[in-house]
């Protein structure tokens, strides 16, 4: 910092704070003499003297220290204020273009959000990176050391979140009028270590020291109520207006984060809900008479509710907390997309015209009894008119083909903590019930299957059901994943409303996963296309193609992809103590733990090579890096296991010097968006073995092929798109496809039968189950065995020994130095499809019906 005062300022005397070191250490901010205010302070300045300016200005101001004495915290925070104050200037000019032209807005809701760290991303957006790294080179501080302050808000668990971050990224980027709703976790998921190989779970305090991104708003509260009774307002009927009283309430206090879009003027919001307690719930009284626990107890309980995303629901009181959750979202949500429509609007009939309303899952879906009950209970609106508002209001993604993670609840539960509701969902549930009856008398198959309400074995609601009742438009996120909704788990519904069912497949924003993540990478692009227009317009990678086979150009593709590898390296050393070779084979998978995304089939074949290298030591292999990260959900038990397998062949391996330099196997722990914009950069080869026609489409695979790894997958989810784009030849396919893991299952599926057939797979599973990598404990990993060469539900063994052939075409291409670096640059030319922009408009055009509002320059 040049020392230079903002205009305005007076200049009269240096001030030193307490302990102040001399000028000339090179870790001092500078000296800067005292600044007074005066009449002409420019907080967005347009000059690099500028912005150096409102950095002082923000120091002295929203610090309140002086440059001797800051620390390297508030440098981090000086810095993020001042970039939040350009955002700002933005934002309101933003809110000015739509309360001037009244737009349709989006309203996406979700219970999760992964937006990962702010500093680096608003750096590019606000255009300050050269200016902010030329004043801190010039002041002795690392942006390095700065990022790392910079904490990844804890707000989501895995793609469910990342996706709703890349929409909002996207939405902003193409002046989309939207807003997010979500809660403001005080701990996120989980901060994940490990101990004897085993999961553990530790808060993760993401706002200990602060986030400068948010802003609070605790005079806008929401009163949310539970439990309680419901009278009837004006006559006997259901559907009329009808009083509930709740003998609970919490309340629902806002904060905001700005969420910029790229290239563009464009500054939308995520609003978060943090429940608080109601002013009277500290108990004096018991405080006074030395009761501290009962004092603050109804504190405590109110304000569980937004204390951990998806608190464990393996007990009666988690689940109940759970429900609580995500109805205190909705309610919160809701009044305030009402309250923001009648800023303009009085009509009710306009309310679809002006509201979009996106269910991200079956989390958010109350939202339709809810928004029925603040149309006919509170605003006093007819049922039929109501009901006609709420269908054409919201849309619903539905994320899952599993019938089992299809969520319901039980009848009682929602009785007796959301009576009102309830009640509304009966009427909601008569009403389609006896349409459905018009349309197809007497199939009581039919209404059974359809109703809201599962009668047996107990009588729950069913979420995903209300949700394609309540809504006009219901898609899924990949192709295959879409067209199995239609055909298998909604079925009926979709041949009732075939018109409700869309496709919309997913999409990675570029900004946050190349040139965020691998700046490397980005420049050669831009070096080669002239520029960066490809980061708002993703199909120009496609001029990439014509450099696929120019031997300059791979040897710089490969340069970059080593350079990161180098990175992944030091980290891994310096996390696990596990040393990394940058020149292999870097096979990445990276995902929630989940039986059906199969990590188990990637230790059968990380244990085949295993044994191939222990029985020969000659033998032909590879030099391979295999990367796990991910977390399981803490009740989830199998998953965890699986995870805790994967560290006991790590340690066997790694510490085994007949494989060393042939073989290592690294867990990164605690896995999110900030490891993501590691790992990603440095694969080589992508993981994306799920079981055929179980996931629903995955981002990971896309943000993997657009930074150049080459994919080993089977024909599921989006991985089906992929491969169409990127071609057969650039992509290494096995296993059975959806159609023929059905029908192995209807045929009487036998998993013992491959163990018995296959002497490779035998001896991989008898060394699990003998105690190889459990120091002689054979039991330690039984039950893991035991499942499959029982069940074997996502048919490992079935699709062993393809994966484990296809594994060995993998090798022999990496052989081919060229011809690798050649399909890894044909993938990333080939991905311009799956930029989230492209699913924006997809929405756009398909679901919302929203039109862009462009905000004027200053």
């Amino acid at each position: 910092m040049s020392g230079k005062l903002p205009e305005g300022y007076d200049n009269t005397r240096r001030v030193h704070g307490e302990g102040a070191r001399p000028d000339t250490e090179a870790d001092s901010l500078a000296f800067v003499p005292e600044i007074k205010p005066g009449p002409n302070i420019r907080r967005v300045g347009t000059t690099v003297e500028d912005f150096e300016q409102n950095l002082l200005s923000n120091l002295y101001f929203q610090r309140g220290t002086t440059i001797e004495s800051a620390s390297a915290g508030d440098a981090y925070h000086t810095l993020a204020v001042t970039l939040r104050d350009r955002l700002v200037d933005r934002y309101a000019r933003t809110v000015a273009a739509h309360y001037e032209t009244n737009p349709r807005f989006v309203y996406y809701l979700s219970a999760e959000y992964m937006l990962g760290r702010q500093l680096n991303q608003n750096l590019l957006y606000t255009g300050t990176e050269q200016w902010t790294r030329e004043i801190a080179e010039a002041r002795g501080l690392s942006m390095e050391t700065l990022a790392t302050l910079d904490v990844e808000p804890g707000l989501g668990n895995g793609g469910l979140g990342r996706l709703a971050a890349c929409l909002l990224d996207s939405m902003a980027t193409l002046d989309i009028p939207a807003v997010g709703y979500g809660i403001r976790y005080d701990y996120g998921i989980f901060k994940q270590t490990f101990q004897n190989g085993e999961q553990v779970e530790r808060p993760d305090d993401w706002t200990f020291y602060g986030n400068p991104w948010e802003f609070a708003a605790p005079d806008d509260q929401h009163v949310v109520g539970f439990y309680g009774k419901t009278e009837s307002a004006n006559g006997d009927s259901m559907a009329g207006p009808r009083r509930w009283i709740p003998s609970e309430t919490v309340r629902g206090e806002p904060s905001h984060m700005l969420v910029p879009g790229y290239g563009t003027q464009t500054v939308n919001i995520v609003r978060l809900w943090r429940a608080r307690a109601s002013r009277q719930s500290f108990d004096l009284a018991r405080f006074g008479a030395g009761q501290y626990g009962e004092a603050v107890q109804h504190i405590a309980l109110s304000e569980s509710i937004s204390k951990v995303l998806y608190p464990d629901d393996s007990t009666e009181l988690g689940r109940e907390l759970r429900l609580k959750q995500q109805y205190f979202l909705v309610s919160c949500s809701l009044r305030d997309i009402i309250r923001r429509f009648q800023f303009r609007n009085r009509d009710w009939d306009a309310f679809p015209d002006k509201v979009v309303i996106q269910l991200n899952d079956t989390h958010p879906v109350l939202a339709i009894p809810e928004l029925m009950r603040l149309l006919v209970d509170e605003h006093q609106v007819d049922w039929d008119r109501a009901w006609s508002i709420t269908q054409r209001t919201f849309a619903y993604t539905c994320h899952t083909l599993l019938p089992e993670a299809l969520e319901t609840w039980p009848v009682a539960l929602m009785e007796r903590l959301l009576p009102r509701h309830m009640e509304i969902i009966y009427l909601i549930n008569h009403v389609f019930l006896r349409d459905l009856d018009m349309r197809h008398p007497g199939d009581l198959r039919l209404m059974r299957d359809l109703s809201l309400i599962q009668e047996e074995p107990e009588r729950r609601v069913r979420m995903a059901n209300l949700a394609v009742v309540g809504s006009h438009a219901v898609n899924g996120v990949a192709e295959l994943h879409s067209r199995l909704l239609a055909e298998t788990t909604l079925r009926d519904f979709a041949s009732l409303w075939p018109e409700k069912f869309h496709n919309v497949t997913n999409g990675v924003t570029p900004r946050r996963f190349v040139r965020l993540a691998n700046p490397r990478l980005s420049s050669l692009i831009s070096a080669h296309l002239g520029g960066d227009g490809w980061l708002t317009d993703l199909d120009q990678l496609a001029g990439l193609e014509a450099f696929a086979d120019d031997n300059a150009m791979r040897e710089r593709w490969r340069d970059v992809k080593r350079l990161n590898k180098v990175d992944l390296a030091a980290y891994a050393a310096r996390t696990t103590g596990v040393v990394l070779d940058p020149q292999a084979m870097c096979d990445v998978m990276i995902k929630r733990f989940h039986e059906y995304k199969r990590q188990l089939l990637k230790v059968l074949h990380v244990v085949t090579l295993y044994n191939r290298l222990r029985d020969d030591p000659a033998a032909t292999v590879v030099p391979r890096t295999v990367v796990f990260a991910g977390k399981a959900a803490p009740g989830y038990r199998a998953a965890k296991l699986v995870m805790k397998l994967v560290n006991a062949v790590a340690d066997t391996v790694n510490n085994d010097p007949r494989v060393a330099g042939a073989l290592r196997v690294v867990f990164l722990p605690d896995y999110n968006v900030t490891r993501a914009e590691l790992i990603v950069p440095s694969a080589d080869l992508s993981e994306q073995i799920s079981l055929a026609g179980k996931e629903a489409s995955g981002t990971g695979n896309m943000k993997l092929a657009l930074n150049g790894a080459v994919t080993i997958g089977t024909l599921d989810g989006a991985n089906i798109e992929i491969r169409d784009r990127v071609g057969a030849d650039n992509f290494f396919l096995f296993g059975y496809n959806a159609e023929q893991a059905m029908s192995a299952r209807r045929s009487g599926y036998s998993a013992r039968s491959f163990y018995d057939q296959d002497p490779e797979l035998r001896a991989v599973l008898d060394a699990i189950s003998g105690g190889v990598f459990s120091s002689g404990d054979r039991d330690a990993f039984a039950s893991v065995v035991d499942s499959v060469l029982g069940w074997d539900e996502y048919l490992c063994l079935g699709d062993y020994r393809s994966y484990v052939d296809c594994q060995d075409t993998v090798e022999r291409a990496w052989q081919d130095r060229e011809r690798w670096t050649s399909m890894s640059i044909r993938n990333t030319a080939r991905s311009g499809f799956f930029s989230s922009d492209r699913t924006v408009r997809d929405y756009c055009r398909g679901i919302w019906n929203v039109e862009p509002v462009r905000v004027p320059e200053e």
